[in-house]
């Protein structure tokens, strides 16, 4: 999964962009400013940083440099600076990608699966059986042919896929996928789901053998 470093010290911000971001299939984690930033950095690796210039401590150019030049990190700046003194300053430090908000989710999730593209970072194909997963382009395939998943289909998928082999609870993926959502999503829903995900992967959904049942527990893939 592509995991992003969000640098945003506005909370409703943090809040509406994290939950769009993993329903689009990203594992996000969101810090305020340039100290949590380069903590987080130092401990996780990431694929890819989502920059505010103005941040509660330090400043987003800041950040950029050091993770440019330790990680080399893709950057795309999310900012309310749209002069020229700002855009020019972001591209002089290495950012991949400049954003003035306020932005549109899907334009920035366009530009963030590019910059992956063209750096070639984050990229991660999951197989399962005959079904692929491209976590960069955001897709499911069948033999070639694409699933036409759901938001929350794809992020089942996801969350079962990059725990393989571990058995995830009903509680676990209730959590998840609500977090994922940004609405409830109840125990009753999740059975839907794993059924139509059944439907559209399993050669024979009635007898699965890709995503397993686990009675009394939850479900895995092997």
């Amino acid at each position: 999964m592509t995991t992003i470093l969000l640098v945003e010290d506005d909370p409703a911000i943090v809040s509406s962009l994290s939950t769009f971001l993993q329903d689009e299939g990203f594992s996000v984690t969101a810090v305020p400013g340039q100290a949590a930033a380069l903590a987080a950095a130092a401990q996780t690796r990431f694929d890819l940083a989502l920059l505010d210039i103005s941040l509660t401590d330090g400043s987003g150019f800041t950040v950029c440099a050091a993770l440019k030049k330790e990680y080399g990190l893709p950057v795309i700046f999310l900012t309310a600076s749209g002069d020229e003194y700002s855009t020019v300053a972001g591209f002089d430090l290495g950012a991949e990608d400049y954003i003035a908000k306020p932005f549109r989710p899907r334009e920035l999730v366009s530009r963030i699966r590019n910059v992956l593209r063209l750096t070639g970072a984050g990229r991660s194909v999951l197989h399962l059986g005959r079904v692929t997963v491209d976590t960069v382009k955001g897709t499911a395939t069948k033999d070639g042919r694409d699933l036409y998943l759901s938001a929350l289909e794809y992020r089942l998928l996801l969350l079962l896929l990059t725990n393989r082999g571990a058995v995830l609870s009903r509680a676990v993926l209730l959590d998840q996928l609500w977090d994922a959502a940004g609405e409830y999503v109840s125990d009753n829903t999740l059975t839907v789901y794993i059924k139509r995900l059944r439907d559209k992967i399993e050669d024979d959904p009635q007898q699965p053998t890709l995503i397993r049942t686990v009675r009394g527990v939850g479900y895995r893939v092997e």
